[in-house]
C-alpha cells in the first residue's frame, strides 16, 4: 500500500512569532513538473496590519540598539545560515535550480549578510558631513533610519532575492515587513527559522507570504510604512505602488533585479538629517584668547 505523502504547511513569522494566517487560507507550491512541494499560508489584509504594528514597535529598540550590536546580529544570520547550508541547497533544487546554482546562491546570501554587517557601524561615516555655511552655526547632516520599510522580494531569486533585500534595510537600523516570492516561497519561510535563532528581536523583519494581487495593496498603502523597495518590472503593479503610496508620500524604489551589495543600498532608506548648532562668533566681537 502507498504511503500518504505529508505535505509541510509552512508558517509565516509576524512578531518574532510563526502563527498560521488569521484567513485560515492556503495554496500549493509547485515545482517546475507540476509536483507539489508545500502548503503556503495565503496571507490577507489583516496579516500585513499585524506586521506592520510588530514593526513599528519593534523599530525604537532595534534603531537604539548600537551600530556594533546590529553588526554582531547581521554576522549571527550568516552563522546560522552557514550551518544550514545543505537545506537550502535542497529547497533551493526543488524549486528549480541546479545544484550548482543552487550552492551559489547561498553561498552569494552568507556573503552579502556577512558584508552589510561590515558596514552596520561605518556608513554614517562614509555619508554624514559638516557643512560649510556662512553664519555663526556648526551645521551636520547625519543618516537615520526611515521607519519601517515594506519590502516586496524579487520573484525569481528565492533565498538570494530576500537576503539582498533585507539586509541592507535592517543594517540601517530600519525594520521591514517583507513579501516573499509566490512561485517561490519555500526559502523565504525556512528563512525566518534561521533569523529566529539569530539574536534578531522580534518584529525586525516580517515574512509574508500568499498572492501580490492581495497583499501589494495594502502594504503600500498602509500609512505606517515609510518606505517601499520592490524588485521586479511589471509595470502594472509598480504604477499601483506609486499611487498607493502618495497617500503618505512614502519613499519608492523600485529594481528590475536584485541589486549588488553596496553601502548606496543602506543609504536608499535613510533620511538626511540637518543640525544647526549655534557658535560664538569671537573674532567679530574683538574677543581673543
Amino acid at each position: 500500500m502507498k504511503r500518504i505523502e505529508i505535505l509541510k504547511t509552512y508558517k509565516i513569522y509576524i512578531g518574532g512569532k510563526f502563527p498560521r494566517t488569521e484567513s485560515g487560507r492556503y495554496y500549493k507550491v509547485k515545482n517546475k513538473n507540476g509536483e507539489l512541494l508545500a502548503n503556503m499560508c495565503q496571507c490577507s489584509r489583516k496579516d500585513v496590519r499585524e506586521s506592520v504594528v510588530a514593526a513599528r514597535k519593534a523599530f525604537g529598540e532595534w534603531n537604539t540598539k548600537s551600530a556594533f550590536n546590529r553588526s554582531q546580529i547581521l554576522y549571527r544570520i550568516a552563522e546560522m545560515l552557514e550551518s544550514r547550508k545543505a537545506q537550502f541547497t535542497e529547497e533551493l533544487q526543488k524549486q528549480g535550480s541546479s545544484k550548482k546554482q543552487a550552492e551559489e546562491e547561498v553561498i552569494k546570501s552568507i556573503e552579502c549578510l556577512v558584508y552589510y554587517s561590515g558596514w552596520c557601524d561605518k556608513y554614517q561615516q562614509i555619508f554624514s558631513s559638516v557643512n560649510p555655511v556662512a553664519s555663526s552655526h556648526f551645521n551636520f547632516s547625519v543618516p537615520e533610519p526611515t521607519g519601517v520599510v515594506g519590502i516586496i522580494a524579487n520573484e525569481n531569486a528565492a533565498l538570494l532575492g530576500v537576503v539582498y533585500s533585507m539586509a541592507p534595510v535592517i543594517a540601517g537600523g530600519n525594520t521591514c515587513v517583507l513579501l516573499a516570492s509566490e512561485s517561490k516561497p519555500l526559502c523565504a519561510v525556512s528563512f525566518a527559522e534561521v533569523l529566529h535563532s539569530s539574536d534578531v528581536p522580534g518584529g525586525v523583519i516580517n515574512i509574508l507570504t500568499g498572492f501580490k494581487k492581495e497583499l501589494l495593496e495594502p502594504v503600500a498603502s498602509h500609512l505606517d510604512v515609510n518606505a517601499l523597495v520592490y524588485y521586479g518590472n511589471n509595470p502594472q503593479e509598480i504604477t499601483a505602488i506609486k499611487e498607493l503610496a502618495a497617500l503618505n508620500v512614502k519613499r519608492i524604489f523600485t529594481y528590475s533585479d536584485v541589486k549588488e551589495e553596496s553601502p548606496y543600498n543602506i543609504l536608499d532608506v535613510q533620511e538626511i538629517k540637518t543640525t544647526w548648532h549655534p557658535i560664538e562668533n569671537i573674532g567679530s566681537s574683538g574677543g581673543g584668547y
